[in-house]
């Protein structure tokens, strides 16, 4: 299977979304998405009864969608916007290596 970049993702959706779309309007397909999530996992953790056959891993990639194209739309890089805020956890929970870090020394490691 191809590897599959949010910069690759991004130019899709905002192909896809280009005419006829805002973000408020895809804002609300992504909060009946999340409604979706919660109801899988109501179901998984035995608060709700199955009702109908509906997958976490699809309800997640909807949600990532969404939010995705949210993105596109309105010109975020999301791979540097991830990294910047996942800095910015880094230094104010004390965490360490940041994602950055991780991803240099995933880099090295494959060298």
């Amino acid at each position: 299977m191809n590897q599959l970049t949010f910069e690759e993702l991004q130019r899709y959706l905002s192909l896809k979304y280009k005419e006829g779309r805002t973000s408020s309007a895809l804002f609300m397909k992504l909060v009946e998405e999340v409604g979706e999530v919660a109801e899988v996992l109501n179901q998984l953790e035995g608060r709700k009864t199955k009702v109908d056959h509906i997958s976490l891993e699809e309800e997640l990639v909807d949600v990532i969608h969404y939010t995705v194209a949210i993105a596109s739309l309105n010109n975020i890089d999301l791979t540097s916007a991830i990294i910047e805020k996942d800095k910015k956890a880094a230094l104010k929970y004390n965490q360490s290596p940041n994602l950055e870090g991780f991803l240099i020394n995933q880099n090295k490691q494959h060298q």
